[in-house]
């Protein structure tokens, strides 16, 4: 074979590869949906199993199964009699009661829930007398009652234990799950187990968005795997540092180094501002909008903010042009975003050459009226800190770049996962991704708070989700059926539950509840999670072990829980380290913004210390790697790529953005963001403080009275009165952030919740600054 014939043989093999992989994803689109249909259909057969008359062959000749799947998927349909099925031997659950047949209104599971030997055995619970009614407009002391005054705890199919509260351990110390926690808080006597009956009542409405769940078969071996040769390995190279200047566009200063000079920015597109920073600052890479936002002039104009912002990417320049980058970046472009938009430039002359990137400094921090030289003197003091604690960190362009490369540096060289932690299949992460939600965002409405609120008072969680780091799931994901929870012992489920863990459960509201919900339910629309706290609401769900675990254990009432499958993976410390250095950073910046001599240092080490919150926190949403948004550009007339949105167009382009799916990230790792977002969730209702081993306090919503919780934010809750927290200073405490004296009109919006409490800070700081603060 000569060259010749050799390079024809390589090109006809790209073109071969080609069209394997459309096959490849058409083979793939075909099963996902072929799985679907399978799910409906088990869904629909088991939703028959509730008329009276309905018979095995019959459902199975219409849903072309065989009997024997039909009666495994509704075993109510079983032609054999109870008493032949009563004496097999063989059949463990062949005694038990004939199952009760699925509402009409809530969706069956389909044969991956295992939902017949949890509907055949029920499990035992514990039975405790129900509250009294509490009198109308008197105050509830939930949070004070003893243990023999807590609801009833209802039966359920596969219902996890009602287990006792667990002692937290130290960040980086872990306890042995094995062993039944004690609880601190109510000493609680053993008491009959009974089989109590449920009590009817509403359903939530999550419209037409139902969650993902684990299929059956072959398909459902891919959520217990791996993808092939992708792993998060420990670089073997050093970031290499961009010339930055920080820039305030409404005074046209610009920090360089250590002067500072002022520009004329003329009409402040980003052809004048580029031409104007390199001409005093060459070989610059990076600019920081610090103050002015550029790319707000002209607003007014546009039909939405998203819209201003991608014209003013993309002025027309005589001497710029998009930058589009190349290999794997080839479609970068500008990254359009209402407030923090990211414009990626290249010279007209050479648009292969280098590219300076026109952001945002409130990627990092709400510089909060500070001067460039704050700002610039805030990201020094950021990189100084980190380098304590990483002699290679490099401040890349964001603060998800920045977190993860320098996670990406504490890989482990010794040990199981040396060699590094593998990445999840597609499928398992695409499931994360639609169950693990986020932080929780919540505005509680009257008439379950007072329409007239008596004040208005934020804490905030400092640090938050630094607090959750010393212990992440790694590996590969164990599948829990329903049949096989039930099977275990209450230890082995407890333990279950304190792993690393994600439930596909459902969730009844017990009776009697009269506090916020504790559970999130899937919702369609903007919100996308709800957190139902009506007595008797059903809701089926997916949660972290975390949040499963306060449902059952906290101390008002047990919520009924019926577990339908779940992902159990190995408890490791993929994120500890990492965490710890991080800390150390944000405790270093914190203690020198109170004690530096001077006012603009202390100015300074706050902003880098708010600038390390974003490197953990934006780092933490690098892992969940959603679904990669893709932004770009086309010259008008030209044809647009397939399946974009068009965000807006001017005279000569139109601005575009699509999904481009999931790509091989070997940092893609969803069960540590959705795990650590988990606990938070959890620990905005319940958190104790330890002095050692001894619990020295608790706070959270659920040691707030009822009817005193007004707003959940992600890290932080808004009440009506004050509560005696301790504030230690520490990560995950709970700090006095405002205080509005009222009568105050409850807000009907988040936009007037966040105006309201922009009037309670302000006026603690002033009581504070008065050393006036109220008691």
């Amino acid at each position: 074979m000569d060259r010749r014939t050799y390079t024809a043989e390589l090109a006809a093999l790209r073109e071969l590869r080609t069209e394997i992989t459309a096959a490849e994803k058409q083979v793939a689109a075909a099963q996902k949906e072929l799985d679907r249909l399978t799910a409906q259909r088990s869904r629909k057969v088991a939703g028959l199993a509730g008329y009276e008359g309905a018979q095995a062959p019959a459902v199975a000749k219409a849903s072309g199964l065989s009997v024997g799947d039909v009666v495994r998927i509704a075993p109510l349909l079983d032609p054999t009699p109870a008493a032949v099925r009563a004496a097999r031997t063989d059949d463990p659950a062949a005694a038990a009661p004939a199952p009760a047949p699925v509402p009409a209104h809530e969706p069956a599971a389909g044969p991956t829930t295992a939902l017949a030997p949890a509907l055949t055995r029920p499990a035992p619970v514990l039975e405790q007398p129900a509250p009294p009614a509490p009198a109308p407009g008197a105050s509830s002391g939930v949070e004070d009652r003893a243990a023999a005054d807590r609801p009833t705890a209802f039966a359920a199919p596969v219902a996890a234990p009602a287990v006792r509260e667990p002692q937290e351990t130290e960040p980086g110390v872990q306890a042995d799950p094995a062993t039944p926690p004690q609880d601190h808080a109510v000493a609680e006597q053993p008491v009959p187990v009974a089989s109590v009956a449920a009590v009817p009542g509403p359903v939530v409405e999550a419209g037409p968005r139902e969650l993902p769940t684990v299929p059956e078969g072959a398909a459902g071996a891919r959520f217990e795997a791996v993808t092939t040769g992708l792993v998060s390995k420990r670089p073997n190279f050093t970031q290499l540092a961009r010339a930055t200047v920080f820039l305030d566009a409404a005074t046209g200063e610009l920090a360089v180094r250590d002067r500072v000079v002022r520009l004329d920015l003329g009409a402040r597109t980003p052809g004048e501002i580029l031409d104007a920073v390199l001409h005093a600052a060459p070989g610059t890479e990076r600019v920081y909008i610090t103050a002015g936002a550029p790319w707000h002039d002209g607003a007014e104009r546009w039909s939405t903010l998203k819209d201003a912002v991608a014209a003013w990417l993309n002025t027309p320049s005589e001497r710029w042009t998009t930058a589009v980058g190349s290999g794997r970046d080839k479609l970068a472009g500008h990254f359009v975003h209402q407030r923090q938009p990211v414009g990626r430039y290249a010279p007209v002359a050479s648009p292969d050459g280098p590219v300076t990137e026109i952001r945002s400094m409130g990627e990092w921090f709400d510089a909060d009226g500070a001067d460039v030289v704050t700002c610039r003197d805030a990201f020094r003091l950021l990189w100084q800190a980190l380098r304590r604690h990483w002699d290679d960190a490099v401040l890349m362009g964001s603060p998800s770049q920045t977190g993860r490369d320098l996670w990406s540096r504490t890989v482990p060289t010794t040990g199981k996962w040396a060699g590094g932690y593998p990445v999840l299949s597609e499928e398992l992460r695409a499931l994360l991704h639609a169950t693990g939600g986020q932080g929780r965002t919540e505005l509680l409405l009257p008439p379950r708070v007072p329409q007239q609120l008596p004040a208005l008072v934020e804490y905030d969680r400092t640090f938050a989700y630094a607090k959750h780091l010393w212990k992440s799931p790694v590996g590969t994901p164990r599948r829990i059926t329903a049949a096989a929870f039930a099977a275990m012992t209450e230890a082995e489920q407890v333990k279950a539950l304190m792993s690393c863990s994600h439930w596909n459960i459902k969730v009844t509201v017990p009776r009697g509840w009269n506090h916020v919900g504790l559970l999130p339910a899937p919702v369609t629309g903007d919100r996308a999670w709800v957190y139902p706290a009506t007595p008797g609401t059903t809701f089926t769900t997916w949660a972290g072990g975390a949040e499963v675990h306060l449902a059952l254990a906290n101390h008002l009432a047990p919520w009924r829980i019926e577990v339908l499958g779940g992902l159990l993976f190995e408890d490791g410390k993929p994120l500890d380290e990492w965490g710890k250095r991080l800390k150390a950073a944000w405790a270093d910046l914190t203690n020198l913004s109170r004690i530096h001599g001077d006012e603009r240092q202390r100015q300074a080490a706050y902003l880098a210390s708010r600038a390390v919150r974003s490197v953990l926190l934006f780092g933490l949403g690098g892992f969940a790697q959603r679904p990669r948004l893709v932004s770009g550009t086309t010259p008008l007339g030209e044809a647009l790529p397939a399946g974009v949105e068009i965000l807006g167009q001017d005279g000569t382009v139109v601005t575009w953005q699509r999904q481009a799916g999931f790509s091989r990230d070997p940092y893609a790792h969803p069960e540590w963001a959705a795990y650590v977002w988990s606990g938070a969730r959890a620990a905005l209702l319940h958190t104790q403080y330890r002095q050692g081993k001894e619990i020295v306090g608790t706070a959270g919503a659920l040691h707030a009275k009822p009817g005193t919780v007004v707003y959940f934010g992600t890290d932080g809750i808004a009440l009506t009165e004050r509560r005696p927290w301790p504030y230690r200073g520490e990560v995950g405490d709970y700090l006095l952030k405002g205080h509005l004296t009222g009568p105050v009109e409850h807000p009907k919006s988040q936009e007037e919740y966040l105006k309201l409490r922009g009037l309670g800070r302000a006026e603690l700081a002033a009581d504070q600054a008065a050393g006036g603060e109220r008691q």
